[in-house]
């Protein structure tokens, strides 16, 4: 009688246990029955044709036409500095003066030589006439004048030397030099650079020889956001065989003097007509090893037409091979087929939109955009964010409060 009434217990308390596991069963099957199907919320834009002008991409730095570090030629002590750092100098124009006292005193003994050496000759000259002087000794005489000029001419140069001249018109740099300070062959002055115009040099694969040539234009614009056009000047006759890169040499304006040697530059090459293109943002394109995809936001109704035509053609394909194979019995994929398709419309009776995954061929790239070649018509809505939570015929939200860029040109923003 006692194991019984513990028998009892032990039923009574294990179906209490149960009740209650079972309402919190019911009560979480309530949730998500109340939560609807799943569904995503997303960014998407619809695509249109834009005008896309062909561009080659690529990095310079900027150089000099003309750019040279003034030094002496010759030795000596600096007398005068007769230019200021950053100042504009034209060409022949004397940025430092050495001292020359000890050459323009010797250069005046030089010369005082040469005047003797003529007089001398004139005197032999005259003696030769009169058949009073040898040949020989009159040879001498023109020998002595010509060694005198020469070392006259020579000390010239020297003494020229010792004014340094601006080798062309240009911006001068700064200078560490001082009157009074010495100076060796070689040391530096200050640099003298011409700016405008400009060069820039940079790379292109070999593969886009075909696309440039002499004349086309270039845009430049650097980091500080200075921006400047020209066009290609040279291009290197000779590919590098480590890179196959090709050297092209382009001359840009640059009559403000914002663009400096040694600057890099971002370059666009335009060549071609314009084309038109279907563009998309980059933020929408998965670029996987099978293939570039996208997700189109289609309606509901369409995307479950699609899919029930497929399973149709699935089940027709299953039931002529068992029809074949003498196999009488419906495939699962006829039962699949005849299945009632899911339902198209919202709770309150709006048109549901689903995502359908798209595989599509890309083509140029420029910014934030992507050209689409194939795949897409104008006019498909693309998902241009939250692509990670999409899945086939999974309901989606379109939400465009906040979208990724999609700039062309994009630049970065003031701090």
């Amino acid at each position: 009688m006692k194991w019984l009434k513990l028998l009892l217990v032990v039923v009574v308390i294990v179906g209490v246990i149960v009740g209650i596991k079972a309402c919190q069963v019911k009560k979480t099957f309530d949730g998500f029955a109340a939560m609807g199907e799943p569904k995503a919320t997303v960014t998407a834009v619809k695509i249109g044709m834009q005008d896309w002008n062909p561009s080659l991409s690529a990095i310079g730095s900027l150089r000099a036409v003309r750019g040279v570090e003034v030094s002496p030629e010759v030795s000596g002590q600096v007398q005068a500095i007769q230019f200021n750092s950053g100042s504009d100098v034209k060409k022949g124009e004397v940025m430092v003066q050495l001292n020359a006292d000890t050459d323009i005193a010797r250069l005046g003994s030089l010369q005082a030589t040469l005047a003797l050496a003529e007089t001398t000759l004139a005197r032999s000259k005259a003696q030769r006439e009169a058949d009073i002087l040898s040949q020989a000794a009159l040879d001498n005489d023109a020998a002595a004048v010509r060694t005198a000029a020469a070392a006259v001419r020579e000390q010239q140069a020297l003494v020229a030397k010792k004014t340094i001249r601006a080798p062309f018109a240009g911006k001068a740099g700064i200078t560490i030099v001082n009157p009074g300070q010495y100076l060796n062959p070689g040391d530096k002055i200050a640099s003298v650079q011409q700016l405008d115009p400009i060069y820039v040099d940079f790379n292109v694969p070999q593969n886009a020889l075909s696309s440039i040539g002499i004349g086309q234009t270039v845009n430049a614009t650097t980091d500080a956001g200075v921006a400047a056009s020209g066009t290609i000047s040279a291009i290197e006759p000779l590919v590098d065989s480590e890179t196959r890169n090709v050297k092209v040499q382009a001359t840009l304006k640059n009559a403000d003097a914002k663009l400096l040697p040694g600057m890099f530059t971002k370059l666009q090459v335009a060549f071609g007509e314009p084309k038109k293109y279907l563009t998309l943002p980059n933020t929408a394109v998965a670029f996987n090893p099978y293939g570039e995809t996208v997700y189109v936001v289609v309606p509901a109704e369409v995307y479950y037409a699609e899919e029930n035509k497929k399973k149709q053609e699935e089940a027709a394909k299953a039931s002529a091979q068992a029809k074949t194979d003498g196999n009488e019995a419906a495939p699962a994929a006829d039962a699949a087929a005849k299945a009632p398709p899911p339902d198209t419309k919202t709770a309150d009776g709006k048109p549901k939109f689903v995502a359908k995954q798209t595989f599509i061929t890309t083509g140029p790239t420029r910014g934030d955009q992507v050209a689409v070649l194939t795949g897409l018509k104008e006019g498909d809505e693309v998902v241009t964010s939250g692509q990670l939570k999409l899945k086939n015929g999974l309901v989606v939200l379109v939400d465009n409060t906040i979208s990724p860029t999609n700039d062309e040109a994009p630049k970065p923003k003031d701090e």
